[in-house]
């Protein structure tokens, strides 16, 4: 018996991979105004930051922060005002979530697993101020019963310090609880590792080996129509 639907939040929830285009695009804007560079270097600012405060933080959500991105940038062009990785960050995170939409279908199936008496939680990592802004921005936050972000976890997925909080939080067997998310090592097998029934939200309708075995989700609305895999019954929800 499901008692328990647990919800990945990038790229699962809405599209992370076109909102941080948007949001690289203003970001991109606001150094070549201030700095003079353009959008390739940019890019490439951006991805080494991201190596070298992964390599500073270790595995936590500290090495999301982009914050600590933008001041990690300031620092490889020699600059001195960190006020303006402030700017940066508002810049960037500003620009993304004003053009975050929920997925298809995301917002009535959440309604009807709520109506059948199913606990909703978030399992996601990342920094918390970031993650309850994008969950208020699609209008989700209401529907939760609990979250669970790796800031607070300690750790990030798929380590069973993350899952057993989410396990603690939804306050069922891992068995009796469904982890969604895109990431096949992270939330399916991750999840399905220590018991939980990991599904795969794969709309792009990806390949791989890997997914053989695991229920996946091309589409909420397919799902409320009864044409997903990611099977509920009417006996199994009261």
């Amino acid at each position: 018996m499901i008692k328990a639907v647990i919800f990945d939040i990038d790229n699962t929830m809405y599209d992370f991979d076109g909102a941080h285009q948007t949001a690289m695009d203003a970001l991109a804007a606001y150094m070549k105004e201030n700095f003079g560079i353009g959008s390739e270097e940019t890019a490439a600012l951006m991805k080494k930051c991201m190596d070298i405060i992964a390599e500073r933080t270790g595995d936590s959500a500290a090495k999301h922060n982009r914050l600590l991105r933008f001041q990690c940038i300031l620092e490889q062009l020699g600059s001195t005002d960190y006020w303006k990785a402030m700017e940066m960050y508002h810049v960037y995170w500003d620009a993304l979530i004003e053009v975050m939409e929920p997925e298809p279908g995301l917002i009535p199936l959440l309604r009807r697993l709520r109506e059948r008496g199913i606990r909703l939680g978030i399992g996601s990592d990342m920094t918390a101020y970031v993650q309850y802004r994008k969950l208020k921005r699609m209008g989700v936050l209401q529907y939760m019963d609990f979250l669970v972000i790796s800031e607070e976890a300690g750790a990030e997925k798929p380590t069973q310090r993350f899952f057993e909080l989410c396990l603690k939080k939804a306050g069922c067997e891992p068995g009796e609880c469904v982890f969604i998310g895109d990431s096949l090592k992270k939330d399916v097998t991750g999840a399905a590792k220590y018991g939980m029934a990991g599904t795969w939200y794969n709309p792009k309708n990806r390949e791989a080996e890997e997914a053989a075995g695991y229920p996946v989700i091309t589409s909420f609305e397919e799902y409320l129509r009864g044409e997903g895999q990611m099977n509920i019954s009417e006996d199994e929800e009261k």
